[in-house]
């Protein structure tokens, strides 16, 4: 026990020495005075002094440059990573990907934002110090902009770093918002984007299972589309394969001078189901449907011929539907890709990737569970065959940067598959191009069981939205509105209430989760409905109206009025508003839209809050004679109405002036 003892004290006393020994070193690396003089030493920190005032007076210089020559929105929430990246970086030069958390703060009381790396990093103080170097004040974050526009930056002992915007910072975004309109922050580089979405099949009508693809995918383009990018909108549609055998054999016997008599072909659905049953039901039927796949996949001139009639009544209908929704899309469908197919198969074959399986040409991807059938037992090719000939066409060809597939969640692990096949055969690089499934659950019906007639059929697509605009319309008239507005103007919001509605109950919702379909609740307007969202939007843009302030003089207004920012309404308001690239940067990462929707009612519950508090035209209570307007008030107004304006346009949706 003595032993130990002291062996314990002579580990203590070497401990303490130690300790000693180390907080001399660092006291006199605190005292460089202390240490011994080296001319040379001195000449380079004077050398090195000098550059960094050069270097930091050349990078405000070219940030107050930026600035003034953007018309763009700025990411306040992205050039705040920037600043503490680069912080980070300095004050943990040997640390490998150091954290970076910049977001918003959830206490306004704390701040506006709030930085959390400190807290995973020793250096907490020596990391604060040098934001406050890098930004060239006491506490101040200085080249966020130009110097005048300032925020203040905090650290609490728990390591959180709180950032606080100045108003006069906020108010000068404003303003360059209102001279230049919702301008998207610049992009590094125009990137080519595919997305491929709706894709319904030939000879069958759309349903409610397409809707969703249609809805998200148009979305998704818009947003791409509006930050600058190169987009590529695909459709595509099932119009190849032994079906079509069936339907051109049924077309033969029931309009037999198909070739110079175009078939009035009225209900393809039924027509489908016609040609359907034969198929099961009649031997020499079959048979016949197999030789005309046969000579359908040869080109011959007259089944190419019958292909393009039933292709064509198709097309019709689903335009139909896409002129309702406002979709644009390019048909590029699995008839496109035939000649690729052979092409994708051989590539496989020549580097020794494709496996026989009881007749059948296989492919097994690292760490994939199943493999893909790029040909089948009888010689023909698949779906597997048809998405890699597909994936490398838009790679090569069209050379795209990104590529998104929207389909329901259901062909996830296909997709999955397919995509690490031709990581496999070297034909992406996942580090360098984005190529992802933007899954997406089903709608389901009130009984939260999957939405199907009365009857037990699907719902087709053309019946919800004719029922759509029936509830539209009804709607209206409870409110009235018929008694106020024009027919036309009628004609026009049941098509904005209808359409808008259908879509924001899909958008509003997070695509990865199955959804209930019900007409009441996306036709309601109260809560966060389109009802609700185009109904706050029409009372906005009427405020400046029924003060008859004409865009002219809010245009000059613009450019001459500072947006003040005292009420903490005002304040509120106007931050909110700013937050806009933020969000959609957000969803350009995650591809989930109902951020943008919860954003959007979130800035119209944010204005009434300001409406309630603030007036913005003062009106003599006996006459109702307008006496004051408070300009700078109905600034913020032209703000929120341009961004949720924006916001409405990403979503596909299309406000009325009148509702």
């Amino acid at each position: 026990a003595s032993f130990l003892a002291a062996l314990t004290s002579a580990s203590f006393y070497q401990c303490k020495d130690e300790i000693q020994r180390l907080s001399a070193e660092v006291q006199s690396l605190k005292n460089p005075q202390s240490l011994s003089p080296s001319p040379r030493l001195e000449e380079l920190r004077e050398e090195n002094a000098r550059l960094k005032y050069r270097l930091n007076i050349l990078k405000r210089s070219l940030e107050e440059e930026r600035t003034h020559c953007t018309k763009s929105m700025m990411n306040i929430n992205q050039r705040l990573q920037e600043i503490f990246g680069e912080a980070i970086r300095a004050s943990c030069p040997d640390l490998d990907n150091p954290p970076l958390a910049v977001t918003p703060n959830q206490q306004p009381k704390f701040g506006d934002y709030q930085c959390n790396s400190a807290m995973a990093m020793a250096q907490v103080r020596l990391l604060l110090h040098e934001v406050i170097r890098l930004t060239g004040g006491e506490n101040k974050v200085q080249c966020l902009c130009p110097l005048s526009h300032r925020v203040s930056v905090s650290l609490l002992s728990s390591g959180f770093i709180n950032i606080h915007l100045k108003r006069m910072f906020v108010s000068k975004l404003l303003t360059n918002l209102l001279i230049n309109g919702v301008q998207p922050p610049p992009l590094a580089s125009r990137k080519k984007v595919v997305v491929d979405f709706s894709s319904p099949n030939i000879a069958k009508e759309m349903h409610v299972g397409h809707l969703r693809s249609t809805i998200i995918g148009d979305s998704m383009c818009r947003l791409f589309e509006f930050l600058g990018y190169d987009v590529l909108r695909l459709n595509h549609v099932g119009d190849w394969g032994t079906q079509f055998g069936m339907l051109i054999a049924h077309l033969q016997d029931k309009f037999p001078d198909y070739l110079t008599v175009s078939p009035p072909i009225g209900d393809l659905q039924a027509f489908y189901k016609e040609s359907k049953k034969r198929f099961d039901e009649e031997e020499d039927f079959k048979r016949r449907a197999y030789q005309c796949v046969v000579r359908l996949q040869s080109k011959e001139p007259d089944f190419i011929k019958a292909w393009n009639l039933i292709c064509d009544v198709s097309r019709k209908e689903f335009q139909k539907v896409y002129d309702c929704l406002d979709i644009q899309i390019i048909e590029r469908g699995e008839s496109y890709y035939q000649d690729m197919m052979t092409e994708a198969v051989k590539e496989f074959e020549e580097r020794g990737l494709v496996q026989q399986d009881e007749g059948r040409k296989i492919v097994f991807a690292p760490g994939q569970p199943i493999p893909l059938t790029v040909v089948k037992s009888d010689g023909g090719y698949t779906y597997d065959t048809s998405d890699l000939a597909a994936l490398r066409q838009r790679l090569f060809e069209e050379k795209a940067d990104v590529i998104i597939y929207v389909t329901d969640s259901g062909q996830g692990t296909h997709f999955q598959v397919v995509f690490a096949a031709a990581q496999m055969i070297g034909w992406y690089d996942p580090q360098v191009t984005r190529v992802e499934h933007a899954g997406f659950g089903v709608v389901l019906g009130e009984d939260k069981k999957k939405f199907k007639t009365r009857s037990g059929d699907t719902v087709r697509l053309m019946d919800l939205l004719e029922e759509g605009l029936k509830r539209s319309m009804d709607k209206l008239k409870d409110k009235e509105r018929d008694k106020v507005l024009t027919p036309e103007e009628l004609i026009k919001a049941q098509r904005a209430v209808a359409f808008g509605c259908i879509k924001y109950a899909d958008l509003s919702h997070n695509r990865i989760n199955d959804y209930v379909f019900s007409f009441d609740k996306m036709l309601d307007d109260r809560g966060n409905t389109a009802a609700y969202l185009l109904y706050a939007f029409t009372r906005i843009r009427s405020i400046a109206r029924l003060a008859n302030i004409d865009e002219a003089t809010l245009r000059k207004a613009a450019e001459t009025t500072e947006v003040l920012l005292d009420h903490e309404k005002e304040w509120k308001l106007g931050k909110c508003i700013l937050r806009f690239p933020e969000i959609l940067q957000k969803i350009l990462d995650d591809l989930l839209l109902h951020t943008l929707c919860d954003y959007l009612y979130e800035l119209a519950t944010t204005f009434t809050e300001f409406y309630d508090n603030c007036y913005c035209v003062e009106k003599d209570r006996q006459t109702g004679e307008v006496v004051k307007v408070n300009m700078w008030r109905m600034l913020l107004c032209e703000a929120t109405a341009a961004i949720m304006a924006k916001g409405f346009d990403i979503l596909g949706l299309k406000p009325v002036q009148r509702m």
